[in-house]
């Protein structure tokens, strides 16, 4: 029999949680209810979790200072937001952080299940990948390990970035269209999920820096491309 896939979920309305994790459990995950961010942040580092399913706006530890503490120790966890707020700068805030999506309140459950499931498909897509590692430039890029390796430095991507760089890649010296990549990556090719995109792509700019032939340029109206002098896929 399959292992129920676990979720940390953090939600301080006690009604609305009780009902989440009612509804997250009948459908086949195992959910673990906490009612605010320093309870939640605890039993992260004590359970091991498939996904997180953090409000944002709680007490003691908000959702954004729980979530980027969960980053500085797990930087592959899945993070969906839920939050009241619908200003563009506060989800912006949420994807700078590392968050995989974001659902303004009021939402159905349904909603929620379909993103969950979605980024777990994608999760479970990236480790299925043949590709193990890219030799760009100078550096050496794990897809598996999702580290980005040069000289002794060793940087650790999150699961976004990585799944990013794989893509550019994958299209080294070549266009990489930015509705192709959203959809890829982020499933919606909205709004929100395009300025998100261009936040990690600006954090992949910064990663790559110590090297100074590669570069990442935007090809007005289209999309990305990765300039490299070199990159050799490896297959596992």
């Amino acid at each position: 029999m399959e292992e129920r896939l676990r979720i940390l979920l953090c939600e301080d309305d006690e009604n609305l949680g009780m009902l989440l994790r009612e509804y997250l459990q009948a459908k086949g995950f195992n959910a673990d209810l906490y009612p605010d961010g320093d309870a939640g942040y605890k039993a992260f580092l004590k359970g091991k979790y498939d996904l997180c399913v953090l409000d944002v706006m709680m007490p003691k530890k908000d959702g954004f200072s729980m979530a980027q503490e969960i980053r500085t120790v797990n930087s592959e966890v899945p993070i969906i937001f839920l939050t009241a707020k619908s200003l563009k700068e506060d989800i912006l805030e949420g994807f700078k952080i590392g968050a995989d999506d974001y659902i303004t309140k009021p939402f159905s459950m349904e909603e929620l299940v379909f993103r969950i499931e979605a980024i777990l498909r994608r999760v479970k897509g990236k480790k299925g990948k043949e590709v193990t590692m890219y030799k760009i430039g100078n550096f050496t890029f794990d897809t598996q390990k999702q580290t980005l390796m040069i000289g002794d430095k060793v940087t650790k991507l999150t699961t976004k970035e990585s799944e990013l760089l794989s893509l550019l890649c994958a299209h080294v010296n070549e266009i990489l269209e930015r509705n192709f990549a959203l959809k890829t990556i982020w499933i919606d090719d909205n709004y929100f999920n395009a300025r998100s995109m261009d936040v990690y792509i600006t954090k992949l700019r910064k990663h790559l820096k110590d090297d100074p032939s590669i570069e990442i340029i935007n090809i007005h109206g289209k999309g990305y491309k990765l300039i490299a002098p070199e990159v050799e896929p490896k297959v596992g």
